[in-house]
């Protein structure tokens, strides 16, 4: 009885159950320390979902494309502090640090913030421009998610984290 209550308080404290779950791998997205929001407004759609490259130069796409339409406003995903607002490969780009290491950027965003400025989840960074090659709707925003040099899928921040029942 004893070995059922602890497993309900290290599920419902949400504490690590072993020593192995208490710390992630540098490829796995930690549990959100500070609330995560999506970087566009109301109701959005995926366009194209995130694809691991299978090596650090492989094909793949790093991060997903949200449908949106030209003009409307991209927010940061969680507070941070903006680290990049330019063109990279004739396209406008927006990059924001967070904590744990973590980097969200956001193309093509025609900045309204610039490298240095402290933002918050849900602050305007800029608005959506129309040219994404590939994207069927009017516009879209690739947002993409780095730990380091590690791409990872910036979905993974808005679902709730995994449950795991453990056995008594």
């Amino acid at each position: 009885m004893l070995l059922r209550v602890l497993a309900v308080t290290v599920l419902v404290l949400g504490l690590p159950s072993s020593t192995a779950d208490a710390a992630a791998p540098d490829s796995a997205v930690p549990p959100p320390t500070a609330p995560w929001a999506a970087p566009l407004p109301g109701a959005w759609e995926v366009a194209r979902p995130f694809e691991a490259p299978a090596h650090a130069y492989g094909p793949g796409h790093r991060g997903v494309d949200l449908a949106g339409f030209p003009g409307a406003p991209v927010l940061a995903a969680g507070d941070g502090v903006v680290v990049f607002a330019g063109m990279v490969a004739g396209r406008p780009v927006v990059s924001v640090d967070h904590p744990n290491g973590l980097r969200t950027t956001y193309e093509p965003v025609e900045p309204g913030v610039g490298a240095g400025v402290p933002v918050r989840r849900g602050d305007p960074l800029g608005t959506l421009a129309a040219e994404h090659p590939g994207c069927a709707a009017a516009a879209c925003l690739h947002w993409g998610l780095r730990r380091g040099e590690t791409y990872l899928d910036p979905l993974s921040l808005l679902r709730p984290p995994r449950v795991r029942l453990l056995p008594v």
